[in-house]
């Protein structure tokens, strides 16, 4: 299975209803790495490395979101190491600052 690094905005009503601690938790309880953050335009913003059918499967987990979310869409595209690299040193998934 390879690896795989997935870049996604996630539009909807994403912002104060937990949609960040619950992307952080669900991720770093299925194995993955990466980073999710809130935009200054209302989207939530995340990025997921792992095992190509482990971020499947996350992806599918976010058109869901956690209870009171509403997602509308989810754009994805590929990322890079450098993307990866926006984390915290020494976190293996981290809730960054709103950009």
């Amino acid at each position: 299975m390879s690896d795989t690094i997935c870049r996604v905005v996630i539009r909807g009503r994403v912002q104060g209803v937990g949609y960040r601690a619950w992307t952080e938790y669900t991720a770093l309880e299925i194995g993955l790495k990466g980073w999710v953050r809130n935009r200054a335009d209302g989207t939530v913003e995340a990025l997921f490395a792992g095992p190509s059918a482990v971020v499947a499967s996350m992806l599918d987990a976010c058109r869901q979101g956690p209870p009171g979310a509403r997602v509308g869409a989810i754009d994805e595209r590929e990322a890079t190491q450098d993307d990866l690299a926006l984390r915290r040193p020494g976190e293996l998934f981290s809730v960054l600052m709103t950009a």
